[in-house]
């Protein structure tokens, strides 16, 4: 493996996780982030109290608040909340040199324009990216836990790039060129989750979890396969592996926030409490999208009337266990019953 000159946009938990990690594989690593108080918190501290606490940041990785220092480096790798990549890469795409690869790691769809990630890098900056996605949790990554994921990308040279460069004895980097189902498989794991939450704040056991993980995964096949994915996609670690891992998880801020509000607390002020919750910003997007494309997702048009309207989650619970009968595997994906 060469060394590679690398610099990761964000300073939340799973950019510096990923962050830690390359430096520690003798990478030459730089963090940007726009809020230099975060940096400095960081440079004082040692480490990032409220996002990645307890993981040292060594002196080692470079800080910096100066977008055009992307100009030169090997691997871009983006670690911002899905909302705010659009303006990011827009900031940053004059300094993107040709050779540079970008890597994304958020999951999500951007509202209003119900688009990709990939889609949103793409329109910014004129480059293909590579979609890096699976159940990978910051504070699992930066120590080092053994961990999979997928380099998805329609270039396979820039997939096997990556994997080159990230890949270590604790992470394991599979390659996919289906990243529309990787996408989709990342961004809707996170309603899901949100949804697995309220069920645990609601005080409901394993079954309901467990039924609710395997519709879900169901539905997220439903939609990223009338978008162009692949079914088996959504069988592997960015579909079912990432569902699994943000449903069960703690670590999971889409999981924690689900939490209060099956105990009652206000979406608002779950999301408040909680974080950056992806889950509650893509349920809109999700729901938009799957009425434009004439799809049926229950489970996410629940969620999304309790999130934004106001419903009752025990409604919901009982709206979806009173839904018609039907078979177990449905055939047509463009089907509203």
């Amino acid at each position: 493996m060469d060394k590679a000159n690398i610099l990761v946009l964000g300073s939340g938990g799973f950019g510096l996780s990923l962050a830690v990690m390359l430096n520690g594989m003798g990478h030459d690593v730089t963090v940007w982030s726009k809020f230099r108080t975060e940096l400095d918190d960081i440079r004082r501290d040692g480490e990032n109290k409220a996002k990645l606490p307890g993981v040292k940041i060594s002196e080692k990785i470079r800080l910096t608040d100066d977008i055009s220092e992307v100009k030169g480096k090997d691997l871009v790798i983006f670690g911002i909340p899905v909302n705010f990549v659009r303006s990011v890469a827009k900031e940053a795409a004059p300094f993107i040199d040709e050779k540079t690869v970008l890597v994304n790691t958020g999951k999500g769809l951007e509202g209003g324009s119900l688009k990709f990630i990939s889609q949103v890098i793409f329109e910014e900056t004129g480059k293909k990216i590579v979609v890096l996605t699976g159940p990978s949790h910051a504070e699992e990554v930066a120590i080092g836990m053994p961990t999979t994921v997928i380099a998805a990308s329609e270039i396979p040279e820039q997939a096997e790039y990556v994997q080159s460069v990230m890949s270590n004895s604790t992470l394991r980097i599979y390659n996919n060129d289906d990243v529309i189902g990787c996408e989709i498989g990342g961004a809707l794991k996170n309603v899901i989750a949100l949804c697995a939450g309220i069920c645990d704040g609601m005080g409901f056991g394993d079954n309901t979890k467990a039924a609710l993980m395997t519709r879900g995964i169901w539905e997220i096949s439903r939609l990223g396969m009338a978008l162009g994915g692949r079914q088996e996609t959504f069988a592997g670690l960015s579909g079912v592996g990432d569902l699994i891992v943000t449903c069960t998880s703690m670590h999971s801020r889409n999981r924690r926030a689900g939490i209060l509000i099956g105990q009652g607390v206000s979406p608002d002020e779950a999301v408040k409490q909680v974080g950056t919750v992806e889950g509650y910003f893509c349920t809109k997007a999700a729901y938009e999208l799957s009425r434009k494309c004439g799809i049926c997702l229950p489970i996410t048009e629940k969620c999304y009337n309790v999130l934004y309207n106001g419903a009752s989650p025990r409604d919901a619970i009982r709206e979806l266990m009173g839904r018609p009968k039907r078979q177990e595997s449905e055939i047509s994906l463009y089907d509203l019953k």
